[in-house]
């Protein structure tokens, strides 16, 4: 069946299905852009901004700022923030559709990992690595509050969002060669998950990450989500998942 829906349409707390946590995690992997909440000055008013985001494998958000911009400043005597992540409107209410506002701490990381994880899902961003006062910064979520819908919402504590990759380290250390391999080797299965399984429409789709969860796929400006069926803790568990995505793909096209 074709997954038509270009929107995460989350289920109400009653119904079952993923956890909170999960539901959480799917949205903020989901979202490219989030509002970035610092506090001001030493009165430390709310300031907001809009940044471009990627997350770790765990789903920890990872940001690349300028140490020129106020948001930054305001990390810097305070590094307490608030990332609010929402599911694009669709034309309808936006109060309808899911949100999850993240509380946490942010730090300044040189982990290349992290890095490639960025770049790779933004790559308009890259040529502003030549100026130095770039940088990349990890969020360590406290809590979160995850709204649904209307009458939809609670909080999620930290460790409960946080996906546990203790035992995923393998895919990780992968991850690089998996998105190397998709990309020479398979792009029409790429196009597939879009198209068929997503509802995006065009050819020319890439993979830019792949976690325990799923992947993440771009083309020019639009990036889409494509969870799996299961977590997947390495190389083989991933691409047992791929090859069952690719063919559920195929199916859908006829």
């Amino acid at each position: 069946m074709r997954r038509t829906s270009t929107s995460l349409m989350l289920p109400s707390m009653s119904d079952t299905g993923p956890s909170p946590a999960a539901r959480a995690r799917a949205l903020i992997r989901s979202s490219a852009t989030a509002t970035l909440s610092t506090a001001l000055g030493p009165e430390r008013w709310p300031y907001g901004s809009l940044v471009i985001a990627a997350c770790d494998h765990d789903g920890s958000p990872i940001l690349f700022l300028s140490t020129l911009a106020e948001h930054t400043h305001n990390l810097e005597a305070d590094p307490r923030l608030s990332l609010l992540f929402r599911e694009e409107p669709q034309g309808e209410d936006p109060q309808t559709r899911g949100r999850v506002a993240v509380l946490g701490t942010a730090r300044r990381s040189k982990e290349p990992r992290l890095t490639a994880r960025f770049f790779a899902r933004h790559p308009q961003a890259r040529p502003m690595t030549e100026f130095r006062d770039f940088g990349i910064f990890l969020v360590d979520m406290v809590r979160a509050r995850l709204i649904g819908g209307f009458a939809d919402a609670r909080w999620i504590e930290g460790r409960r969002l946080r996906l546990d990759v203790s035992t995923c380290g393998a895919l990780a250390d992968k991850e690089a060669d998996i998105l190397a391999h998709m990309n020479a080797d398979h792009r029409d299965a790429l196009d597939g998950y879009a198209t068929r399984l997503l509802g995006r429409s065009g050819t020319g789709w890439t993979m830019t990450g792949c976690d325990p969860e799923g992947c993440d796929l771009r083309r020019e400006g639009e990036v889409a989500r494509l969870p799996f069926r299961t977590i997947v803790m390495d190389a083989p568990a991933a691409r047992a998942e791929l090859v069952r995505l690719a063919t559920e793909a195929r199916a859908a096209a006829t």
